[in-house]
């Protein structure tokens, strides 16, 4: 596991992910008025010999904005943060225990809203320079800690389409026993596109949201 900064090839990365606009990532625009600020952490590091991969952690089925849903650390905004890149900071802290000393913040991402929780979320990119162990510290909110290799995310067998039983209908992970949809997916897939790591894959494979 290579412990250090971020390697060269991050620097492309982080001026595709300054760039990027809120459109990017989502058709719903940013509302002028209302929705409560929040922040996540796309915590990338280096899996020597498996490559890059990005921490996610499963939400607990109990609660009661995304029950159940794979997420990238995070949540919303306290008074006293000072911005999304603390915000982000501490709720990966008080989620799976991350030490900030261990993370360099890379770029912020352009805000994105989430109707159905009403969330204005800044994404915040980092790099885990000395990854340590993770895991769930809030049992009734965070079910599971996991890193997905990126390898494995861009690989075309695991990629589809889930349609929710509201009938909406988005991109989807399936890696391992864990499949990545909704917000998080959104931004993985542009994620692999701005980092070069997208590959061709079948859009018409839609299934059914698992049930968990």
């Amino acid at each position: 596991m290579t412990v250090g900064g971020p390697p060269p090839w991050m620097r492309e990365l982080v001026e595709k992910a300054e760039a990027a606009r809120t459109s990017d990532f989502t058709r719903f625009e940013v509302p002028e008025a209302g929705g409560r600020a929040a922040s996540v952490l796309i915590l990338l590091a280096d899996d020597e010999p498996h490559g890059p991969d990005v921490l996610l952690l499963e939400r607990a089925a109990t609660m009661r904005n995304h029950a159940g849903q794979p997420a990238f650390p995070g949540g919303a905004a306290d008074p006293g943060d000072g911005g999304p890149e603390q915000t982000a900071l501490r709720e990966a802290a008080e989620e799976v225990g991350l030490d900030p000393a261990t993370v360099t913040v890379l770029a912020t991402l352009p805000e994105l809203w989430i109707p159905v929780s009403d969330f204005v979320v800044t994404p915040v990119l980092a790099w885990w320079d000395e990854p340590h162990p993770v895991t769930a510290l809030e049992p009734a909110e965070v079910a599971r800690v996991a890193r997905l290799p990126i390898g494995e995310l861009a690989d075309p067998a695991n990629r589809l389409r889930v349609r929710h039983p509201s009938g909406w209908t988005g991109p989807a992970f399936a890696v391992g026993d864990m499949v990545v949809w909704g917000f998080t997916a959104g931004i993985l897939t542009v994620l692999l596109e701005l980092g070069g790591w997208a590959r061709p894959w079948d859009e018409s494979r839609i299934e059914n949201l698992p049930v968990r």
